[in-house]
């Protein structure tokens, strides 16, 4: 049997861990720490020193080579084998470094519930027969580090909020009803797509970690602020990710 915890990081910054999360860390005999190429050699940087400073017992960490998802073709379709790939990956390190069973360990950037893959990838053992149980240390997602970082609610009074992603925005405009909108996975500014009129953004890039950035103001102001910026952070550091909060101003 292979108890498998999947346990929410944050954004990076070791003091966001819960005392569940460096619980649970230090209670696996394994944790396998993904590896995603030169590019983003900053992520498993940030993985090691999550490691590095609370783990204090016998604990083993395995680095494995992430699949890379084909960018052609219909992007769904990309994912799901992606995700196959990726499974088929922890499949071939538990049977390396787990064959008798016990505590593995997955350390997933935000929270595992929000615009994450994680457990379905799990789901996917659980299909093809392996003795798996799942369990969840929720962490800090990247919405809360961002409202956290600019000091505002994510919502207004009483009003709903829409989680969406770049691809929704860009394909389908401001959602219907939606006073606030927070949107992840979008690798290219998106809000373009939308009428900027009366719209306030918060963005941040690499939240929680030593370079973040941020920007905040009215969209058509601030908005070509954001493309320049998050374009130079991607040139300088190799990768980006980020995430905004838009709001309609009432009038």
């Amino acid at each position: 049997m292979i108890d498998l915890t999947l346990i929410g990081i944050g954004t990076g910054d070791p003091e966001q861990l819960t005392l569940a999360a460096i619980r649970a860390m230090n209670a696996a005999a394994l944790i396998l720490l993904p590896r995603k190429g030169e590019e983003k050699a900053d992520l498993i940087a940030v993985r090691r020193a999550i490691c590095a400073r609370v783990l204090t017992g016998p604990t083993r960490m395995v680095e494995f080579d992430l699949p890379v998802r084909r960018q052609q073709g219909d992007y769904l379709g990309a994912v799901q084998d992606w995700h196959d790939a990726i499974a088929a990956c922890w499949t071939k390190q538990i049977e390396e470094h787990l064959p008798d069973g016990g505590r593995l360990a997955l350390l997933v950037w935000g929270d595992p519930s929000l615009y994450d893959s994680t457990l379905r990838i799990a789901d996917r053992l659980l299909a093809r027969g392996m003795a798996l149980r799942v369990s969840v240390v929720p962490g800090i997602s990247s919405l809360h580090a961002l409202t956290a970082a600019h000091a505002i609610t994510l919502n207004t009074l009483a009003e709903p909020v829409v989680i969406t992603t770049g691809r929704q925005l860009r394909d389908h405009g401001w959602p219907a009803q939606a006073d606030s909108v927070a949107v992840m996975l979008d690798g290219g500014c998106a809000f373009q797509a939308i009428d900027p009129t009366g719209v306030n953004i918060w963005w941040g890039a690499y939240l929680g970690m030593a370079h973040q950035a941020l920007i905040a103001g009215k969209l058509e102001v601030v908005g070509r602020h954001i493309i320049a910026e998050r374009a130079a952070l991607r040139v300088r550091h190799g990768w980006i990710m980020d995430v905004y909060l838009m709001r309609k101003e009432r009038g």
